[in-house]
């Protein structure tokens, strides 16, 4: 799995409608690029592929002012809104041992009704639940990891990771369940995207008088 498509047909969703750089400067302003492979060139190849997928309409705008080619906005199709849909709830319930899918996920979940979002988040569990029944049908964690010699270190992490996932998870289920956030259907959403000519604070830099596409 890789959070990158999520991630970009989040953030020009959000915006209604953005170019390269902006979706760019979102991701780091949310902390993207440390969590994730949202760099720069897989955000410009992701825009590029997912227009040529008929998830995003690329919109070709007047010439830079200075000097270079014309910037291209992209805008979220029906089709793309279908696609993001799906990714959310599918990296909601995934359990994956990286953590940028679903980290990915919890920032955009406030676009799923509050009960759907529940729902997902329970049956994260129960697959988390899943995948450690699988994993200590080979090792006992009570035995302790030594019994596996040091390779055993890897499966200790492998059960402590899944165990703190589910009880994380659970808190989530909980804060939620009591009304925490505002999810779809239910008034003003947050929007986390800055706005055009905002200044990012975690930018990584970008040359002035760069028409980034």
């Amino acid at each position: 799995m890789s959070a990158i498509r999520l991630l970009v047909l989040g953030a020009v969703r959000q915006h209604g409608r953005a170019h390269g750089y902006q979706v760019r400067n979102d991701l780091e302003y949310w902390g993207a690029h440390e969590w994730s492979n949202a760099k720069p060139g897989s955000i410009y190849h992701a825009l590029k592929q997912m227009a040529k997928q008929g998830l995003l309409l690329a919109h070709e705008m007047a010439p830079s002012a200075v000097g270079g080619p014309p910037r291209v906005e992209y805008e979220i199709t029906e089709q793309g809104t279908e696609e993001y849909l799906t990714l959310l709830r599918t990296y909601l319930t995934a359990y994956d041992q990286r953590p940028d899918v679903l980290t990915a996920a919890l920032g955009f979940m406030v676009d799923l009704p509050r009960e759907e979002a529940l729902a997902l988040l329970e049956e994260r569990v129960r697959k988390i639940a899943e995948w450690r029944a699988s994993v200590t049908e080979h090792y006992t964690p009570a035995g302790g990891p030594e019994q596996l010699g040091h390779i055993g270190e890897i499966m200790h992490y492998w059960v402590h990771s899944a165990d703190t996932g589910a009880e994380w998870t659970r808190g989530l289920i909980d804060r939620v369940r009591g009304g925490a956030y505002t999810f779809a259907g239910e008034g003003d959403p947050f929007v986390g995207v800055l706005a055009e000519g905002e200044e990012n604070p975690y930018a990584t830099g970008q040359p002035h008088g760069v028409d980034a596409r």
